[in-house]
């Protein structure tokens, strides 16, 4: 019996959806689906790594927050298996993503202990707390555009998912 988690695109906090679907057939006949429609059509490039497929569009059909559906197919047994789906945007963007959070709160710690040292030697530490202020705006500008990413990607997003099931047969 097949078993689905609803993939949910609510406006949860989940900036990186994920979900798993437990599937009736081995995790070999389930990638040598994907590798089968790799072949046969070009809406989608696929890509397969042992056990994981990546699906993404084609970088002509690429915008900066096109999102990509990485799969793992792991097998419970011969006739059974279970894949969990992770819906997030290219790797160079999430990594820039998370460059730019760790450098806000690099400097946001640094200007703390900044204003502590000040404020412990009785001299004025109001810039220090203003540019911790302005790192708080800039974690919520980050937050925001993160959303507004996952919003421009949510079509996309639908087209990969719908893509998964049509191949797998669900």
């Amino acid at each position: 019996m097949l078993q689905t988690t609803k993939m949910s695109l609510s406006n949860e906090v989940v900036l990186r959806p994920r979900f798993q679907i437990e599937l009736n057939r081995s995790n070999t006949s389930a990638l040598e689906l994907f590798e089968e429609a790799g072949k046969k059509q070009s809406r989608f490039v696929i890509t397969r790594v042992d056990d994981h497929v990546f699906i993404r569009l084609p970088r002509d059909k690429q915008h900066f927050w096109s999102p990509q559906l990485d799969l793992e197919i792991m097998e419970i047994d011969e006739t059974d298996s279970r894949l969990f789906g992770l819906f997030g945007p290219r790797p160079a963007v999430w990594t820039m993503f998370m460059f730019i959070h760790f450098g806000v709160a690099t400097l946001f710690i640094g200007f703390a202990i900044w204003a502590y040292s000040n404020a412990k030697l009785d001299n004025p530490y109001g810039l220090q707390l203003a540019l911790m202020g302005l790192l708080v705006i800039g974690w919520f500008v980050l937050y925001f555009a993160g959303r507004m990413g996952k919003a421009a990607g949510k079509d996309e997003m639908h087209e990969l998912y719908r893509f998964m099931q049509d191949t797998l047969k669900l």
